[in-house]
């Protein structure tokens, strides 16, 4: 008996939506077995089903040979199998060790006794590196910090069997790397780990066997070693995929955005997150802001789209100053965002797809008329924008925001900013948690913007990606601009040095 774990022939439906169909899934100890597919293919629902957070219509679970009946993730436990989820299940105003000891405490006479649990989540940060702080809160770490504490929850509980459902998609670089140790070590260890992912690289890097589901259905298992990336792909979305950004040349016009002498306050501190950052992007042109995680780009585009009050400067857009002006009146300016929090920024997830679609423009005239919504209006457009942008989910326009993949949901954000033919597009870590199609699609998107003349600025931590997409690089590092580079000119190392601070180079005549 070699396999670990077995799911035969799983069907799990959602009304007439299957979204398993007929599944098989055979895992062997002590490797790691990547699950691939594109954004709705299926993936974290079967794990849901493995974890018990859904029960399957048909087919049947083996662990370790044994038929077994998983009622809900505390039967998962008892078994020995543990998640961490793609939108992470953390409390935000507990601290790490509360976290991670949540559902396992040990308790005296009513009381709760923490010493124990202490020593133990001490020992396995040390062991694996992980360097938490336990009484720091959840709201107040990084996701990179807040992933690692999802990992503890797991070998706290003695899990064998780690479920790691798209975990670099939050993380950056660096973390990634730290993470594919931590797996290797894992699995050293005798654990069996299922990774989903749709990170051809990284599969290549840890993986021994990968699984593909494309459309709710099993395509095949493969040994990693003996597939190359475009097998790979092509495997997942049913046809050959251009893993390179095809572009000509650029040819500039004026400057759209301008940002002058920008300074803006960090939430968490005393310290400026943005330091007096200058710079201009023009039309027909994708200018990347690059950087490691928290190095003030997030706060530098809150501070710019308006999410964030300004210490001070001024945003530029066409020439007329925006820098007070209301989210609503950039938006009419013409200013798209698409932010790098889907959930908090991007979606309203408790409405329908169609009622996203129309979040900036429903009070036009094209969609009400005094005060009242053009509901068919509303239904025409986002049939419209589902078609032209393949946004699949259960129930088209009609399905609720929450219950569509995250990939999905990213396409309906880029939909509904770039349909406005905005001037500007700033794009925040658009494909974060994309699959291989939607990536080659949503860059094709912003490459057709500037081509149009358009301005694209794109904030990313992927460096592939800043160095396939962008026309120019600026690189932030604590807040400030340390570099202005030609993507041409550069190689990856050395867009990496400047990231993390070891090289400088600016120029300040922007």
């Amino acid at each position: 008996m070699e396999y670990v774990i077995e799911m035969n022939h799983i069907t799990k439906q959602f009304g007439d939506f299957k979204a398993n169909d007929d599944i098989t899934l055979q895992v062997k100890k002590g490797e790691v077995h990547a699950l691939l597919g594109e954004n709705g293919a299926g993936k974290s629902t079967l794990m849901s089903v493995l974890f018990g957070l859904y029960q399957p219509e048909e087919g049947e679970i083996k662990i370790n040979g044994k038929t077994v009946k998983i009622n809900n993730p505390n039967d998962a436990n008892e078994l020995g199998i543990g998640m961490v989820h793609q939108h992470f299940k953390l409390v935000h105003n507990f601290t790490v060790l509360e976290s991670i000891v949540l559902g396992r405490e040990t308790v005296k006479m009513g009381v709760l006794k923490m010493e124990d649990a202490r020593k133990k989540v001490m020992e396995l940060s040390e062991k694996y590196k992980f360097k938490i702080d336990p009484d720091a809160y959840i709201s107040d770490i990084t996701v990179g910090m807040q992933q690692r504490v999802e990992i503890l929850k797991m070998l706290y509980c003695d899990n064998d069997i780690l479920i790691f459902d798209e975990p670099t998609a939050v993380l950056t670089p660096q973390e990634i790397q730290e993470l594919m140790k931590v797996m290797k070590q894992l699995v050293a260890e005798g654990k069996s780990i299922i990774f989903i992912t749709h990170k051809l690289n990284e599969i290549k890097e840890v993986a021994d066997r990968c699984s593909v589901l494309r459309k709710g259905k099993y395509i095949g298992t493969i040994n990693v070693a003996d597939t190359t990336k475009e097998q790979m792909s092509e495997m997942m979305v049913g046809r050959k995929v251009n893993l390179n950004v095809e572009k000509t040349e650029m040819n500039p016009g004026d400057a759209v955005l301008e940002v002058r002498n920008l300074t803006i306050k960090s939430k968490a501190s005393k310290k400026a997150a943005v330091k007096n950052v200058s710079f201009k992007v023009r039309k027909g042109e994708i200018l990347c802001v690059a950087g490691i995680d928290g190095n003030g780009q997030s706060e530098l585009v809150y501070g710019i789209t308006g999410l964030m009050p300004l210490d001070s400067g001024q945003v530029i857009l066409n020439g007329k100053d925006i820098t007070k002006e209301s989210i609503r009146q950039k938006c009419i300016d013409g200013m798209a965002h698409i932010p790098e929090d889907r959930h908090k920024d991007g979606l309203v997830l408790d409405y329908t797809l169609q009622e996203n679609l129309v979040l900036q423009t429903y009070y036009t005239d094209r969609f009400q008329k005094h005060g009242f919504l053009k509901f068919d209006a509303i239904r025409e457009y986002a049939k419209e924008l589902i078609k032209k942008f393949d946004i699949r989910s259960s129930h088209g326009e009609t399905s609720i925001a929450r219950g569509m993949s995250g990939g999905n949901q990213q396409k309906a954000i880029i939909a509904r900013e770039l349909d406005r033919n905005p001037e500007i597009v700033i794009a925040v870590q658009p494909v974060r948690g994309l699959d291989v199609g939607a990536i080659e699609y949503i860059h094709k998107q912003l490459v057709a913007q500037r081509d149009a003349g358009k301005a694209v600025l794109l904030v990313s931590l992927e460096l592939d990606e800043v160095m396939n997409l962008s026309d120019r690089i600026v690189v932030m590092y604590e807040g400030e601009i340390v570099a202005d580079l030609n993507p041409k000119e550069i190689t990856t190392e050395e867009l990496g040095l400047y990231m993390a601070g070891a090289k400088r180079s600016v120029k300040n005549e922007q």
